[in-house]
């Protein structure tokens, strides 16, 4: 195959996303590297560029998206990212161009056919540009004539809908992790809207385009969940596939931060539920009154008595559970590991940015 192919995969965070990733990296005819989440981080920044079509503020683009590959916790090892080279492989002046261009370069250089982007909300970004018969929207900055659709319409993507419902299992592990919202009802809110805009999505993409696997699923017949994956992708099975514990890619995912441990071991069939050990019953129920709809309609059973399940909050009760996250995050970074802090270096290159 000469053409090279995308795979995006969407979803929530923290819900098993990286052990897939690491499976498919296992694949020869795939690049999976760690996200940057090049979209996420530089969209909102964009303003601060300018008017791209000036070549220099473009380069200026590429220089900053580049160093953020170069400083990513999991290095992406074996390949190499040069602004100068990826401005010269660019058919348009514009984000969206530079994340393709960056990802088809780290496929070429390792001899695979396609990409795989883990950066879940990438979904969001595709809502905002119309893509898959969905209504066109304006520009949300000053730079794209074709935004998101020029890029995601594409015939080779194949959405990886991670359709992560253990993210409801394991909300606690969201709540150990360095980024991420931390009092339950922001991560009710978070989930609900991840959910339903990947079905959306869903909704509006060809079934040959995409593929849905659930984290329950995947850990209770890994094997044949790879190979049916395989077999959509059109690409060959690797016993590769189930030794991903034992490779480079997982032992580097590892070491840059402790909530990717698990990616050095075999699979854990029995790493779900935990949420019954680790949350309150009051939790819970805010949790299920919060997405407990959509929860049912993806086929799981609540735990709360649907007599204590709230319809809706007050705002007072809004604004403490609000109060609360703020807080929880502030109590969280002081108590954080300072290594995995000083891991933090994405983060210090847009805090620099922002002082543009």
């Amino acid at each position: 195959m000469n053409t090279i192919q995308g795979i995006q995969m969407i979803g929530t965070q923290r819900s098993g996303s990286n052990l897939l990733r690491v499976m498919l990296d296992g694949i020869r005819e795939i690049a999976a590297p760690h996200p940057p989440h090049i979209l996420q981080r530089f969209l909102p920044l964009l303003p601060k560029y300018g008017d791209l079509t000036d070549q220099s503020n473009f380069y200026r683009l590429a220089q900053d998206v580049c160093e953020l590959v170069t400083v990513n916790p999991v290095p992406w090892e074996g390949i190499t990212i040069r602004a100068d080279e990826v401005v010269a492989a660019c058919r348009q002046q514009t984000l969206y161009e530079l994340f393709r261009v960056i990802y088809e370069s780290a496929a070429r250089q390792t001899g695979a056919s396609f990409w795989l982007c883990k950066s879940m909300k990438n979904m969001l970004y595709a809502e905002l540009s119309g893509i898959e018969g969905g209504e066109s929207m304006p520009p949300i900055t000053n730079d794209w004539q074709q935004p998101l659709a020029e890029e995601f319409k594409k015939p080779y993507y194949k959405d990886l809908y991670k359709k992560v419902l253990e993210e409801y299992r394991s909300r606690q592990i969201f709540k150990k992790a360095i980024v991420g919202e931390k009092h339950i009802y922001a991560l009710a809110e978070n989930w609900k809207k991840d959910q339903e805009a990947a079905l959306r999505l869903k909704d509006r993409t060809a079934a040959d385009h995409f593929f849905m696997l659930n984290y329950e699923t995947l850990i209770a017949s890994p094997e044949k969940m790879m190979r049916q994956l395989c077999n959509f992708l059109h690409l060959p099975y690797s016993d590769r596939v189930m030794d991903y514990y034992k490779s480079r890619e997982s032992e580097n995912t590892a070491v840059a931060g402790k909530m990717w441990a698990n990616v050095t071991k075999p699979i854990l069939k029995d790493n779900t539920k935990k949420f019954l050990r680790e949350l309150s019953s009051e939790d819970i129920a805010i949790f299920e009154s919060v997405a407990g709809d959509l929860l049912q309609q993806l086929g799981y059973s609540l735990y709360t008595p649907l007599d204590l399940l709230k319809g809706s909050f007050s705002d007072e009760e809004i604004v403490f559970f609000n109060e609360e996250n703020i807080r929880l995050k502030n109590v969280f970074i002081q108590q954080a590991d300072p290594a995995d802090l000083a891991k933090r270096r994405p983060q210090e290159l847009i805090n620099r940015i922002k002082q543009y």
